[in-house]
C-alpha cells in the first residue's frame, strides 16, 4: 500500500529498455546533464549559479534564461523532425522503415507541443524580458518575482515534457489531443497525462507572464511616454500579452476538463455517455488560433523595429502600423472556426468565418507594405538582422496567401489534413515567427550580454536556414495537392518518394543551420573583445534601450528618461552630438530601489514539475508534499519582509562614469 502511494502507477517495465533510439536519447540528455553539473563542480560556480541567476529576479537575466531554455529545446523539437523526415524519406512501399507506428505518433506529438509550448512561446518571452522595460524606460516589470515564478513554471513544463522520452511515454494524439483518441478508452497510458500536465504547469506560467506584462507596460512607461509614444515592439508585446491573458485560462480549462474525463470519467467529451467532441475542438481552437497571433505579433513588432534601423529611417506610417496590430489582435479571436471547416458546422458558420479569416489578412498586408515604404529609399545595411527580415517578406507572404486559400471553405475540403496545411503551418510559423525571433535576437543579442554576435557566421546559418526552408516544405505544397496526408508513417505510392526526398535534403540544410548558428555563438563569445558593442554603432536603433549601457546595469537606467516624442533616443543623440553629452560627475544620482533576488520562484517552479510528475503516476505522497511545498513557498514568500534594498548613489555614479569612458 505504502508503495503504491509512493510509486503510484509507475513501475520498471514503464523505462523503454527495449527501445534502443529511446534509451540512447535518454542516455544522451543524461551525460549533457552531468557534463554540465561537472563544469560547474570543477569551476567552483555553484554559488554563482544559485545566487546570481537560479533565484534571480532581474528581467534581463530572465530574458536570457528564457533563450537558453527555447536553444535547447530547439534541438530537443528538431530532433524529432529530423527523424520523421528521415523515416518518410525511407517508409515507401514495401519498406517500412526503422520508426514503429506508435513511436512515430508519439514523436509527431512531441514535436508540435515542443516547438510551440517550448520553443516558441519562451523565445518570445526571451525577446520581451531582454527589450519591453529598456524600451518603455522602467528598470524591472511590474512583478519581478512573478517573472521568476512564470520562467520557472515554464522550465519545469518542459523538463516534464522531456521525462516522457524515458520514463511512460508521450501521448500518441496529435500537438491538440482530440477525443476521443485522447480519452482514456482510447489511450489508457500516461501519455495523454504528460501532455496535459506539462502544458497546464508551463500555460499557468505563461498566463503569469502575459499579465506582468500587461501591468508593466500600462502601468511603468517612463514620464511623457504616451500610449500612441510607444515603440511599436512594444505594441507588439501589449497585445500579445493581452491575448495571453485572454486565450491562455481557455487552454487551462480545456484541458483541466479533459483529464477530468480521464480521471474521474466525467464525460464532457464522450460522446457515447452524453458528451461533445465538438465541445474540445471548439475550445481547443479558441485558444489555439489567438495563439498563433500571439507568436506573430511580437515578430512583427521586431520587424518594425529592425526595418527602420537597417533603413536608416523613421518606420512609415507608426499610426496604421499601431491599428493594424490592435485590429488583428481583435479578429484573432473571430476565426477560429476555419480550423474545422469539415466537421459539419454549416454553409452559414463556415462562410462567416471564411469571410473573417480573410479579412484579417488585410491588417497584416497594411503591415507588410508599411515596412517595404519604410525601405523605400532608404540607405539598407544588409546586416544579418536585416536578411532575416528580407527572408521573412516571401516566407511570410508565402504562408499568408495559403491562408486565404484554406479560408475557402470548398478549397479546405480538398486540403484538409493534407501535407499542404503542414507547409502553410510551417511558412507562416518559421518564416514569421522563427525568423523574426532570430532578427530580434541578434539585433537584441549586444544589448543583453555587451558583445555583438559574429556576422560572417550568422550569414552563413541564415543560408543554410533559408534554402533548407524552401526545400523542405515546397515540395509538401505539391504532393499535399495531390493527396498525400498527415501524420503518416508509411506510404504506398511510390510516387511520392523523391518530394519527400527533397524534403529531407531540406531538413538537412535546417540543422546546418543550426549548427553555424552554434558556431557563430561559440566564435562570438571567444572574439567577445572584438565584437564588443558600443553605443553609436550604426546597429543602435531609435529606442531607449540603446541608450544605456551594453548590457544593461542592474537598475536600467540611473536617471528615469523623459519621452519627448517617437524614437526619443535617435533625438537625443543627436542633439548629444550637437551639444555634448553630459557627464557623470555633473548629475545628481538619487539611491535606486530594487528588489531582491529570491529563491521561491526556483522552488515553486521545480516542485510544480515535480507535482506534475507525481499527477501523471497517480504517485499521492510525493504529490501531496510538493504541493505543500509550492503553497509553502508562496505563503512564505508573502509575508517576506526581507524582499528589496537600495543601489547606493556611488555605486550608481561609478556605473555610470564606467559606461560614460566607454563611449566617449
Amino acid at each position: 500500500m505504502l508503495l503504491t502511494l509512493l510509486f503510484g502507477k509507475l513501475t520498471w517495465d514503464d523505462i523503454p529498455f527495449h527501445s534502443a533510439i529511446i534509451m540512447g536519447a535518454g542516455l544522451f540528455m543524461a551525460l549533457v546533464i552531468l557534463a554540465v553539473l561537472f563544469f560547474i563542480t570543477y569551476y567552483k560556480k555553484w554559488s554563482y549559479i544559485w545566487y546570481e541567476w537560479l533565484c534571480s529576479v532581474d528581467h534581463k537575466k530572465i530574458g536570457i534564461m528564457y533563450l537558453i531554455l527555447s536553444g535547447i529545446m530547439l534541438l530537443r523539437g528538431f530532433s524529432d523532425a529530423i527523424l520523421m523526415r528521415s523515416q518518410q524519406l525511407v517508409a515507401a512501399g514495401q519498406n517500412h522503415g526503422y520508426l514503429p507506428p506508435e513511436h512515430y505518433d508519439q514523436i509527431f506529438t512531441a514535436h508540435g507541443v515542443i516547438m510551440i509550448f517550448f520553443v516558441a512561446m519562451p523565445m518570445m518571452f526571451a525577446l520581451l524580458n531582454m527589450a519591453v522595460p529598456l524600451q518603455i524606460g522602467a528598470r524591472d516589470v511590474a512583478y519581478p518575482y512573478l517573472n521568476s515564478v512564470s520562467f520557472w513554471l515554464t522550465f519545469s513544463g518542459a523538463m516534464l515534457c522531456n521525462a516522457s522520452l524515458v520514463i511512460g511515454e508521450f501521448g500518441r494524439v496529435g500537438w491538440l489531443a482530440y477525443p476521443p483518441l485522447s480519452e482514456l478508452y482510447y489511450s489508457p497510458d500516461v501519455g495523454v497525462d504528460y501532455y496535459v500536465w506539462s502544458l497546464q504547469i508551463a500555460g499557468v506560467g505563461t498566463l503569469l507572464a502575459g499579465i506582468n506584462f500587461i501591468a508593466t507596460i500600462i502601468k511603468m512607461r517612463c514620464k511623457g511616454m504616451t500610449l500612441m509614444k510607444m515603440p511599436v515592439f512594444v505594441w507588439s508585446a501589449l497585445c500579445a500579452a493581452i491575448l495571453v491573458a485572454l486565450a491562455f485560462p481557455v487552454l487551462t480549462v480545456t484541458l483541466g476538463l479533459l483529464e477530468l474525463d480521464r480521471l474521474f470519467n466525467m464525460h464532457f467529451f464522450s460522446e457515447f455517455a452524453g458528451g461533445n467532441v465538438m465541445l474540445y475542438v471548439n475550445l481547443i481552437w479558441a485558444w489555439g488560433h489567438p495563439e498563433v497571433y500571439i507568436l506573430i505579433l511580437p515578430a512583427f513588432g521586431v520587424f518594425s523595429e529592425i526595418v527602420a534601423v537597417f533603413s536608416q529611417k523613421t518606420l512609415f506610417g507608426y499610426t496604421t502600423m499601431v491599428w493594424a496590430i490592435a485590429i488583428i489582435t481583435f479578429l484573432s479571436f473571430v476565426v477560429w472556426l476555419h480550423h474545422f471547416f469539415t466537421m459539419g458546422a454549416g454553409a452559414g458558420v463556415n462562410a462567416f468565418f471564411g469571410i473573417t479569416t480573410m479579412i484579417i489578412a488585410i491588417p497584416t498586408g497594411v503591415k507588410v507594405f508599411n515596412w517595404l515604404f519604410t525601405m523605400y529609399k532608404g540607405r539598407i545595411i544588409l546586416a544579418t538582422p536585416m536578411l532575416w527580415v528580407a527572408a521573412f517578406f516571401t516566407t511570410f507572404v508565402i504562408g499568408g496567401m495559403t491562408g486565404v486559400m484554406l479560408a475557402i471553405p470548398p478549397v479546405d475540403f480538398q486540403f484538409h489534413n493534407s501535407v499542404f496545411l503542414v507547409a502553410h503551418f510551417h511558412n507562416v510559423i518559421i518564416g514569421g515567427v522563427i525568423f523574426g525571433y532570430f532578427a530580434g535576437i541578434i539585433y537584441w543579442f549586444p544589448k543583453a550580454f555587451g558583445f555583438s554576435l559574429d556576422e560572417k557566421w550568422g550569414k552563413w546559418s541564415f543560408s543554410y536556414w533559408v534554402i533548407g526552408f524552401y526545400l523542405a516544405f515546397m515540395p509538401l505544397y505539391i504532393i499535399g495537392m495531390n493527396g498525400f496526408m498527415r501524420r503518416v508513417n508509411h506510404y504506398a505510392n511510390v510516387d511520392f518518394q523523391p518530394y519527400l526526398v527533397v524534403a529531407a535534403i531540406g531538413a538537412g540544410f535546417v540543422f546546418l543551420g543550426i549548427i553555424t548558428q552554434i558556431i557563430q555563438l561559440i566564435v562570438s563569445i571567444k572574439n567577445r573583445k572584438q565584437l564588443h558593442d558600443r553605443t553609436g554603432d550604426p546597429w543602435h536603433g531609435r529606442t531607449l534601450e540603446w541608450s544605456v549601457s551594453s548590457p544593461a546595469p542592474l537598475y536600467n537606467f540611473a536617471v528615469l528618461p523623459v519621452v519627448e516624442k517617437l524614437d526619443q533616443f535617435w533625438f537625443d543623440k543627436e542633439r548629444h552630438l550637437a551639444e555634448g553629452r553630459v557627464h557623470p560627475k555633473d548629475i545628481h544620482y538619487d539611491p535606486i530601489h530594487m528588489p531582491k533576488n529570491t529563491s521561491a520562484g526556483f522552488i515553486i517552479g521545480i516542485f510544480a514539475g515535480v507535482l506534475g510528475f507525481a499527477l501523471v503516476w497517480h504517485m499521492w505522497i510525493p504529490g501531496i508534499v510538493s504541493f505543500l511545498v509550492v503553497l509553502a513557498a508562496f505563503i512564505g514568500r508573502t509575508f517576506s519582509t526581507d524582499v528589496d534594498y537600495y543601489v547606493d548613489s556611488e555605486t550608481i555614479k561609478k556605473t555610470e562614469l564606467a559606461h560614460y569612458k566607454e563611449i566617449v
